[in-house]
């Protein structure tokens, strides 16, 4: 059964959802873009036999806080710091993630500071270089540089 929880990270109540024994092995289930960690509700039910499966919302997404961006800092190193705290809080020490789109850069961002923690690497869609973000992202690059209606 899956379970619904918020925990305080940074003053912000990161949800997240979560199902199956802690004694199994641990699935982190960053989503992607514009999603949630709504994406995973068939996927946690069907897997909660065999696996612990942690699905948090990052910040501005599904049901945690969306701070302004004069608040929050909006960049993949400042939504890997959330996520390193919310692993830290929930008491993951070994896990396995799980990337897609938007949070493949967050999910290699948390490996490569604690490569020890990571179990397996489960990447779909994730981009890990520049020229893997294409046309789609031009206007989103222009915001970044110049933040204006």
């Amino acid at each position: 059964m899956t379970t619904y929880h918020t925990i305080s990270i940074d003053g912000l109540d990161i949800f997240y959802r979560e199902a199956g024994s802690r004694d199994n092995p641990t699935i982190l289930l960053l989503h992607g873009y514009p999603t949630s960690s709504h994406m995973f509700r068939n996927l946690i039910p069907a897997l909660a036999d065999k696996f612990h499966l942690v699905a948090p919302d990052y910040p501005g997404f599904g049901y945690s806080p969306m701070p302004s961006v004069d608040e929050f800092d909006y960049t993949f190193d400042r939504l890997t710091e959330v996520m390193a705290e919310f692993i830290d809080a929930i008491g993951l020490k070994h896990h396995s993630l799980y990337l897609m789109d938007y949070g493949a850069p967050i999910g290699y961002r948390l490996a490569t500071q604690h490569p020890e923690r990571v179990e397996t690497l489960i990447v779909q869609n994730g981009n890990a270089y520049e020229e893997g973000l294409g046309d789609f992202w031009k206007p989103m690059r222009a915001y970044w540089q110049n933040r204006t209606t």
